[in-house]
């Protein structure tokens, strides 16, 4: 993956295919590596560019330690646009990386012709603010799970009881994510610490492109409630809700996803 210095940092990022671009932004601690499973392969197969980043706080791109924006990372966003001499681009975000493309779409729209905003949220509910309060307390004071444990926290939260209780798949997720627990590295604190701001119903109320927001309906750290709440702020924003899936619906349900992403980014 080709790394480029842009906007003051390092950044790190894939580009494929070729035709109309398609640039994809990740959450919180996960790669632009995750959109390669089942989304990359679509778009690309469909006809599209599709250019994943690695947001500023996951390696090789910078981690920016001590502190990370949504402004900063939109930034981001803009330049490596600029540096490809992408005039026009599909935006499409999920939670964090959602918020990301909102800020872009909103404070570039001459960029953003089509945006997708997948699992997010402009506010938290009580659960959610305990929750990532505690997350945040645990990583700073560099406490570590036990990696059985912590796969085990991270598949409730993040699945759909629809695949946790197919014992076939819950062993096999299990299995990647307590493979893939690592220590919470300076640049995920610095991410984590992103707080959510309900100004950014008023960052969607300014945007022109064409939008979609996806939910998931077991979805319990963004739930389908609040990301009507995104849609509704959004002028002619289209939503919908695809059954049998979490926080991580796009790979629970990656044919339904697909098919939503790939009628809408086809659309006149």
């Amino acid at each position: 993956m080709p790394v480029v210095d842009l906007n003051g940092i390092s950044l790190s990022y894939h580009d494929k295919g070729t035709g109309d671009p398609v640039l994809m932004l990740m959450g919180t601690g996960s790669s632009g590596r995750v959109w390669h499973l089942h989304q990359q392969p679509a778009l690309v197969a469909a006809g599209y560019r599709v250019i994943t980043v690695d947001n500023r706080g996951i390696a090789p791109t910078s981690e920016c330690a001590d502190g990370i924006t949504v402004a900063d990372m939109a930034a981001d966003v803009v330049a490596l646009a600029e540096h490809l001499e992408l005039s026009t681009i599909a935006l499409i975000g999920t939670s964090l990386g959602a918020r990301i493309a909102v800020e872009v779409a909103a404070t570039r729209p001459e960029l953003v012709d089509r945006l997708v905003l997948m699992a997010t949220r402009a506010r938290q509910e009580a659960l959610h603010a305990a929750f990532d309060a505690g997350e945040l307390e645990l990583a700073t004071a560099g406490i570590r799970l036990p990696p059985r444990y912590h796969a085990a926290s991270t598949a409730l939260w993040n699945l759909s009881p629809r695949t946790l209780f197919d014992n076939g798949k819950a062993r096999e997720w299990l299995d990647i994510l307590e493979f893939t627990t690592q220590p919470v590295g300076p640049g995920v604190l610095a991410q984590m610490a992103i707080v959510d701001d309900p100004a950014v119903l008023g960052l969607c109320a300014r945007i022109t492109a064409s939008a979609l927001v996806i939910a998931f309906s077991d979805d319990v750290i963004t739930p389908p409630h609040l990301g009507r709440e995104v849609a509704g702020a959004i002028t002619g924003a289209r939503f919908a809700e695809v059954a049998d899936g979490g926080h991580y619906g796009y790979l629970e349900q990656p044919g339904e996803v697909n098919s939503l992403l790939l009628d809408f980014l086809g659309r006149g």
